[in-house]
């Protein structure tokens, strides 16, 4: 245990954020670097329970009070070799997870839980300055090769626990670029991507190789690979998005929520879109439909671009401040009101609203026309969403942005190319080994999950490579899965 006081004597404290007017100004990250001192007191609160809840809610199995009690007392090089055990790539997590471990932290019951999130991030950064991460070559190649179709952090995770095995790995990318969400779908603020290029760069050092535009099922047939690979391991995501078919959807100034953040991304990548391709926000009025991350992202974006205002509105009702004991009890995650980094820049959040049509003028939205809905629940918990009577509401729009989820992965080209099945809710069907219908093609990540979060992403693509790695070679020392 770090320090048996360190929960009373130290009271919880994250990283300060850049001021709102400095931030809208660039592109930079929102944080400011935390300092060693607060950091060691932060990790001498992790009370080293004796059954660490953290080890529950995080779905890598992270070693989280190990790492803790080594930064209290300052071996660095010891609580990377910890974190890396379970975890390819923390400098992603410990920016962009949600954090379910601090929702499952047991001090979390009666106080404020450990900034778990924040000495992860701490942990990966000094161990990149010092030099400590390396790429690691393996000693010996088993002769086979493994082709991966995505290059997300599922993806990505797979392809380097493929390559530690010793298999040959090629991922393959249909976009420009490698990283695939964490390239294309997250702001540069939220994580600026010198941070994977500079992971690509050790993966591409290892012996992985990446190939971009490369749409399989596309310009590159499935059979192609299924051909030229021993295994296959499909990681594309979910990137069907959910449309809002209501009358006047097809105005223009209509747009889903990634191909807008995709092309600012682009932008910031240093690419030259011409202006009649480029979505911009600046000087409209704009809507951001769904209230989760994606919404978040696009409500920074637009700031950064300079709307004139912004509304982002909600399906369901306000969150509570506090979690609720009784139907939301710990260790489970806390269904509380969360105030991301872009929610203090600006713009107005509505809830229980319902988007009931557009009109527009000359083919371009104008107006947006919405109610107040109430939830209800039947017995068998299914909602449904009433519309409160003399609610009806319009607004002025010059820009719509629909950030409402997505639908599982995109059904034509390499699915229907390789015949795998899916399941009733529209993902990739796989086995307790992680492969499909189809043997020797296998699945992870989003595209077998549905929407979800990064650290579900990586923590499938190791289970996923370990399971191709038994169907290679027989046997694996690859790490187990968790239950």
């Amino acid at each position: 245990m770090a320090k048996p006081t360190g929960f009373i004597d130290f009271p919880r404290e994250t990283s300060s954020r850049r001021s709102v007017d400095a931030r809208i100004s660039d592109w930079q990250e929102v944080y400011l670097p935390f300092e060693n001192g607060k950091l060691q007191k932060q990790a001498a609160r992790c009370m080293d329970c004796g059954i660490p809840f953290c080890h529950q809610g995080c779905p890598l199995g992270n070693l989280i009070p190990d790492w803790n009690d080594l930064i209290y007392r300052e071996r660095w090089q010891e609580a990377i070799a910890r974190l890396h055990a379970t975890n390819n790539f923390p400098e992603f997590t410990g920016r962009l997870c949600p954090a379910p471990c601090e929702g499952s932290c047991v001090l979390g019951i009666n106080n404020d839980a450990v900034t778990i999130k924040q000495i992860e991030v701490s942990i990966i950064d000094r161990a990149f300055d010092q030099g400590w991460v390396q790429a690691a070559v393996p000693a010996v190649r088993t002769g086979k090769k493994v082709a991966v179709v995505g290059s997300g952090p599922a993806g990505m995770a797979a392809a380097e626990q493929l390559n530690r095995a010793g298999h040959r790995v090629t991922v393959f990318e249909r976009a420009d670029r490698i990283g695939g969400l964490l390239r294309y779908g997250i702001p540069e603020f939220k994580m600026e991507k010198h941070f994977l290029d500079r992971r690509i760069r050790l993966l591409e050092e290892s012996g992985i190789v990446f190939q971009t535009n490369c749409d399989i099922g596309g310009n590159v047939p499935a059979k192609d690979l299924q051909e030229g690979f021993d295994a296959l391991l499909l990681a594309g995501g979910a990137c069907q998005p959910r449309d809002l078919p209501i009358p006047g959807r097809e105005l223009q100034g209509i747009h889903f929520a990634m191909d807008f953040l995709t092309l600012q991304n682009k932008r910031c990548e240093g690419d030259r879109i011409s202006d009649e391709d480029f979505l911009t926000a600046q000087g409209k009025r704009v809507v951001i439909i769904g209230g989760g991350d994606t919404g978040a992202d696009c409500l920074g974006t637009v700031h950064r671009q300079g709307a004139l205002s912004v509304h982002q509105f909600e399906l369901l009702p306000r969150p509570p401040d506090f979690r609720d004991s009784g139907s939301n009890p710990w260790p489970l995650w806390p269904n509380i009101l969360r105030t991301s980094a872009a929610h203090e820049e600006g713009g107005l959040r509505e809830f229980s609203i319902s988007t009931k049509r557009f009109t527009g003028e000359n083919g371009r939205v104008k107006k947006l026309h919405a109610v107040r809905v109430e939830m209800v629940k039947d017995p068998q918990g299914r909602m449904s969403f009433p519309e409160a009577a003399g609610s009806e509401t319009e607004m002025d729009v010059d820009m719509v942005l629909l950030a409402m989820g997505f639908l599982g992965p995109e059904r034509n080209g390499m699915l229907d190319e390789l015949g795998v099945k899916l399941t009733n809710r529209g993902n990739v069907s796989r086995d307790k080994n992680w492969m499909t219908n189809v043997p020797g093609v296998f699945a992870a990540g989003d595209m077998q999950r549905g929407q979800s979060l990064i650290v579900w992403a990586i923590a499938e693509g190791r289970s996923a490579a370990r399971g191709m790695d038994l169907f290679l070679m027989g046997s694996s020392n690859l790490p187990a899965p968790l239950p």
